[in-house]
């Protein structure tokens, strides 16, 4: 059974089944580089303070570690900084280390300490060459980033996405191994189906003020500017022009709340707000919307997408959306348009909005069908590809230095 250690930022609700279900089949250990507190996801971007209502550190061996940095956080690259960690991992004597990318100090310190305790060294990450960055910017990562992927013993790529900017790093294939990112889906699953038999999805539509015929279109997530949440609002303003029974919601809070509030309230826009809803209570709203919308403007990948595709809901999101490539199946499990493009997007929501009426089953069994292929199973799977594939290669160069 492999030893392995894992260094994350924080406890985090995607991840936690990871670690469960690793735990399983390896003697884990997991890292955590800070400890989150209520007020920290305030400052995030979700606009209160508070703490996820699922369990995050059940079934599986963790520690916090000595966060020395003087601006505590996981929002900027010194916000983490545990020297610690290296003598953790030298008593733990593991024989691999995964770390969950390279944005954070303590992400890099673990990374060293575990080449130089002789640990195999592998990443899971999600960076995709769409995000927003210039030409120069490009330029001065590349050889740097070249090189230091080179580096690491593998890496477990979370999609398509991920997987072009790591091959266009030069990351050798051998060295990639599929880990996709997921969510609970038989939790989102379950869930949407109770709400929908119980009553209890009904029961919301009618709070936003949708009849039964209606087609509700969904926004979730923090209200920042980089969501563009905005673009979702104009959509709506469109549609309600040409089909009185098209409505909105916006799940989620933020620091953009109060002015897309005012311009829901200046336009007359058939859109209501729930504020935060938390993940035990999100299945019963994606349950509640007809088609969840994705505008940002930057999204490695996009987990909300996951969580509605899991409950029976088809997407739109735009081509900077990370899961794009994989789980948007066009005009199957839903659409993707160009960034800030309004009418494309709009054309995309009314040509979704006749595939709800009239092919909902076909919907449902594509949507099935994709989310299917990533789940945690899948993710464990290709960590421990990974970890078999590297401790070969770490007992072969054993070999021949003892030849």
């Amino acid at each position: 059974m492999h030893r392995v250690a894992v260094v994350a930022s924080h406890p985090i609700q995607y991840q936690a089944p990871w670690f469960r279900q690793l735990a399983e089949v390896t003697d884990l250990t997991v890292f955590f580089c800070h400890r989150q507190s209520a007020h920290d996801q305030a400052r995030a971007g979700f606009g209160e303070s508070f703490d996820w209502d699922v369990p995050l550190l059940d079934g599986y061996r963790y520690e916090f570690l000595e966060n020395v940095s003087p601006t505590p956080g996981v929002d900027q690259f010194a916000g983490c900084d545990t020297p610690g960690l290296r003598h953790r991992l030298a008593a733990g004597r593991f024989d691999a280390c995964i770390v969950n990318g390279w944005y954070l100090k303590s992400y890099l310190q673990a990374m060293r300490s575990a080449r130089g305790l002789g640990m195999a060294v592998l990443v899971r990450g999600d960076s995709q060459l769409r995000e927003a960055r210039s030409a120069l910017t490009s330029a001065l990562k590349y050889f740097p980033y070249r090189w230091m992927l080179a580096q690491i013993d593998a890496h477990l790529f979370v999609g398509q996405a991920n997987r072009e900017y790591l091959e266009h790093y030069g990351v050798r294939t051998d060295s990639l191994f599929f880990a996709p990112h997921f969510v609970d889906n038989d939790r989102f699953g379950l869930g949407a189906d109770r709400a929908r038999e119980s009553g209890e999805a009904a029961a919301l539509r009618e709070s936003w003020g949708a009849h039964p015929r209606a087609v509700i279109f969904g926004f979730a997530g923090k209200l920042v500017s980089g969501k563009r949440a905005g673009d979702f609002l104009a959509a709506i303003a469109r549609l309600a022009k040409q089909d009185a029974g098209v409505r909105g919601v916006i799940v989620g809070a933020g620091p953009e709340a109060d002015r897309l509030r005012e311009r829901v309230d200046a336009d007359k826009l058939p859109v209501v707000f729930t504020g935060f809803v938390n993940q035990s209570a999100l299945p019963a709203c994606y349950a509640a919307m007809d088609c969840l919308v994705v505008p940002s403007a930057s999204e490695s990948w996009g987990l909300v997408v996951n969580e509605a595709m899991a409950s029976g809901r088809p997407v739109i999101v735009s081509d900077r959306v990370g899961c794009a490539a994989d789980l948007v199946i066009e005009g199957e499990t839903g659409f993707s348009y160009p960034m800030g493009d309004v009418a494309a997007l709009t054309d995309r929501m009314l040509t979704l909005r006749r595939t709800i009426r009239e092919r909902a089953v076909e919907l449902a069994g594509a949507l099935s069908a994709r989310i299917g292929q990533y789940t945690c199973e899948r993710a464990v799977a290709g960590t421990l590809e990974a970890l078999d594939a590297t401790a070969a290669r770490v007992a072969v160069g054993a070999g021949r230095r003892h030849a």
